[in-house]
């Protein structure tokens, strides 16, 4: 074997150890990857959970080689990702902001470094890819370095460009992905991000180690209620494929259930090529309201009715706005939560968690319509038109 670098020159190599068998790439009696993909998704957030804590509850983060007193000055977090990736961050963002008020934002890689940016060597960069060779985001890693920030990658693939070129490395082992929707890969990206989040509010002090151990305990419930969406699919399923039809979807959300919307909107973008789009909810009378036509189909993700700051009645009052104008309305809603229901045509619960970590959840049930609506119109759910799994040119 001969390596080279791009202008054929000897170049050295470096030997890397990947964790992927053959059978990892296969259908696994699934009539599609990203169906498997989707079933696979509490075991790919339950690996990137595995070994990260201590018997204690203290997060451990051995791939995190970065120096903690650098960690405990940072006064700014940027996190860079395209597509999918990039709602991951926007879920992120919330926790994160939350658990150590450090100041976040979450910036699309290819508009990053052409608007001139404010970064130093206080500024932590977080690159999300599942592949770690998306070329928009390593180039924006490149650009944040030569500024002197502190680069973490999260990346589902060992040895890959992004995570090399970073500080650290923070991988999601969630097993090959090989449909060009993601699916595994975001709730893993989620996960990893949040235990990013986690291990910063510790080293800080923002949290006590008491309340991280019960975080993190409630994110190793998630893999269980994940497989308990799964295992009642077939209601979301029917209703994918009796909508086969329908021209457009509009997706509704606050808070975290925002990002969850544009994230739903954009797997049936990718999957069903039909006209949808994800709002915050709030901004409906800004607007979006005026699509609202008779028999739209509106997709709602409500927040828990839990908790003192909930959005849960802004969300409902929603409902019935786009209900009272001929919309069709879906909601994705917490198990108990009864006053939803005189508002919806469908109604889709989720076990009960706490806020921050509902996304993990509510994504699913949208990630199957999409594919059940696809699949319907006979469409090749794994090798969407136009597509590729890895966006590897600027």
């Amino acid at each position: 074997m001969e390596i080279t670098d791009f202008y054929g020159a000897p170049a050295e190599g470096k030997e890397y150890h990947v964790n992927w068998d053959p059978a990892s790439a296969e259908k696994g009696g699934f009539p599609s990857f990203m169906e498997k993909e989707i079933h696979d998704q509490p075991d790919a957030v339950l690996q990137t959970l595995l070994g990260r804590s201590d018997i204690n509850g203290k997060l451990t983060l051995d791939e995190l080689r970065v120096d903690p007193e650098l960690l405990k000055n940072v006064d700014k977090i940027i996190v860079l990702a395209c597509g999918t990736s990039a709602y991951a961050g926007q879920v992120a963002k919330y926790a994160i902001e939350h658990w150590c008020r450090i100041p976040t934002e979450v910036e699309l890689s290819h508009e990053f470094r052409y608007r001139d940016p404010i970064v130093d060597e206080n500024t932590l960069i977080v690159s999300i890819s599942q592949s770690g060779e998306t070329m928009d985001t390593l180039m924006a890693v490149r650009y944040a370095k030569e500024q002197g920030a502190k680069t973490v990658s999260i990346c589902n693939t060992n040895g890959s460009t992004i995570p090399r070129e970073s500080d650290a490395v923070l991988y999601t082992h969630a097993g090959p992905e090989i449909a060009v929707a993601s699916t595994k890969a975001f709730l893993a990206q989620i996960t990893a991000a949040y235990l990013l989040g986690l291990y910063l509010a510790q080293l800080r002090g923002n949290k006590f180690q008491g309340e991280i151990k019960d975080i993190l305990a409630d994110l190793n419930k998630i893999p269980a209620k994940i497989q308990q969406i799964l295992d009642n699919e077939a209601q979301i399923k029917e209703l994918g494929q009796s909508m086969a039809d329908a021209k457009s979807v509009l997706f509704l959300g606050r808070h975290v259930g925002f990002p969850v919307a544009m994230e739903g909107a954009l797997k049936l973008k990718e999957l069903a090529y039909i006209h949808a789009e994800g709002f915050a909810a709030g901004e409906l009378k800004h607007g979006p309201i005026a699509l609202i036509e008779e028999g739209q189909p509106v997709f709602v993700v409500v927040p828990s009715p839990r908790g003192r700051d909930s959005l849960h009645a802004k969300v409902v009052s929603n409902i019935q706005e786009v209900r009272a104008r001929g919309a069709k309305t879906i909601v994705i809603a917490e198990e108990g939560d009864e006053a939803v229901k005189a508002y919806a045509e469908h109604v889709f619960y989720i076990p009960e968690t706490p806020t921050l970590l509902a996304p993990l959840l509510s994504t699913v049930p949208l990630q199957i319509f999409a594919l059940a609506l696809a699949s319907a119109k006979g469409y090749d759910v794994d090798q969407p038109r136009n597509l590729a799994k890895s966006v590897t040119v600027e």
